[in-house]
């Protein structure tokens, strides 16, 4: 088949994957073995080109085995053919299993790439739809790709550094790579000399006992008080209603040396109970916003027929409302948590004893040069883990309650 408009879009969709799978996979191949190269860009864009090429000019059923191999096949063979047998830019003698799997990688993720782009679309004039949804695609993959290594990569380079030792980073700062030769005393040892050390077993205990305190007040007040919002009839609803967050207009930079004023007189600063009644006064508002939208999406009819049977106000509330608002209330209590957890501002003005601080402000007092660089990244993942598995373990209730508040609302 003559190369056409379709083709040509093939071409240059397969040199941009090529050009960008290559691009991560040096950085990665360098950051996980340690061996510095200068990626050959160039190679990979003519073997991304052939490959999109290939699977445009032989278009045929996506799902058939023989196009799927010759275009893998095309890629590998391009890349080592312009690279002359280093597909990575180094001999192959260098870190031989790592190159093997790299370019392994580059080979599987470059076809994955082209294919999802350009498949299902002809290889010669392409209607304005056509050449859009190839855009589209690629434009679609380009992001996740972007925005998975602009997440990954620094909590990488973080956990990496937190397993080194101090001659390690000495001897080569961009070295990541992982010595399993220290044995596990030797590989988590600045985990064990933060936890003996330098306190951090405290300051995970002040952390959760502020961000689940904070859960429960959040949820105290905010709980009767969208409910009111949502269901009851009084002077004002309309603008309380409204102006719930209006609080947020207020940067909480301008409310730190008011409240820590207060709290001096009041002897609430440098204690957990002051953080206590500063996280809720700005988790609340978020929290009844929230809340009073999934409350108006419960049918009335379900809440009358309480009242009507001899429920109270409260028994409908607690015997009615809360059990169908279970999705809302672990989303907000999830909001909540990672606010009162990663909180830093607050924490760093009004805590001084060492006893008190929390995560984040332990962490920053890491941050000195008497304090080697690898102890300060492993307290930033003592400080992210536990949150970051916590969200991905309760992930599904954040986004339905979250998009049902926004849709009965």
């Amino acid at each position: 088949m003559a190369p056409g408009f379709g083709t040509l879009t093939g071409l240059v969709a397969g040199a941009i994957w090529g050009l960008v799978w290559m691009i991560v996979i040096a950085v990665t191949f360098m950051l996980v073995s340690g061996a510095i190269t200068a990626p050959p860009v160039g190679a990979a864009m003519l073997a991304g080109a052939a490959c999109g090429a290939l699977i445009m000019a032989f278009r045929t059923d996506a799902r058939t085995p023989g196009l799927t191999i010759a275009a893998i096949a095309t890629v590998g063979i391009v890349l080592v053919l312009f690279t002359f047998g280093a597909p990575l830019g180094l001999p192959l003698g260098t870190a031989p299993i790592a190159q093997l799997v790299a370019f392994a990688a580059f080979v599987g993720l470059t076809w994955l790439g082209v294919h999802s782009s350009v498949h299902g679309q002809p290889s010669g004039r392409l209607t304005r739809y056509q050449f859009e949804v190839i855009v589209i695609r690629l434009a679609k993959g380009l992001g996740l790709v972007f925005f998975t290594v602009l997440v990954a990569l620094p909590f990488y380079v973080m956990v990496m550094t937190s397993l080194k030792n101090q001659a390690q980073l000495i001897a080569n700062p961009l070295d990541f790579s992982i010595d399993l030769g220290q044995g596990f005393a030797g590989l988590f040892r600045s985990y064990i000399e933060l936890f003996t050390i330098y306190n951090f077993g405290t300051f995970l205990l002040n952390t959760a006992i502020v961000a689940v305190g904070t859960v429960i007040i959040t949820l105290a007040f905010a709980v009767p008080g969208a409910y009111a919002v949502a269901r009851l009839r009084f002077p004002g609803q309309e603008f309380l209603s409204r102006s719930i967050l209006m609080i947020y207009m207020v940067p909480a930079i301008v409310l730190v040396i008011p409240l820590y004023a207060v709290f001096s007189q009041l002897g609430l600063r440098n204690t957990l109970t002051g953080l206590l009644i500063v996280y809720p006064a700005t988790t609340i508002p978020v929290a009844l916003y929230m809340l009073q939208g999934y409350f108006r999406g419960i049918p009335s009819e379900l809440e009358e027929a309480g009242l009507m049977d001899g429920l109270t106000r409260a028994g409908v509330i607690g015997k009615i409302t809360l059990p169908l608002s279970l999705p809302a209330l672990a989303s907000v209590a999830l909001y909540v948590f990672m606010i009162a957890w990663n909180e830093f501002l607050f924490a760093f003005m009004f805590l001084d004893n060492i006893d008190l601080f929390t995560l984040a402000r332990g962490v920053y007092s890491l941050d000195s040069s008497e304090v080697p660089r690898q102890h300060l990244m492993a307290g930033a993942v003592i400080a992210t883990v536990p949150v970051l598995v916590l969200f991905l373990w309760f992930e599904r209730f954040l986004v339905s309650g979250l998009t049902a508040g926004s849709v009965k609302g």
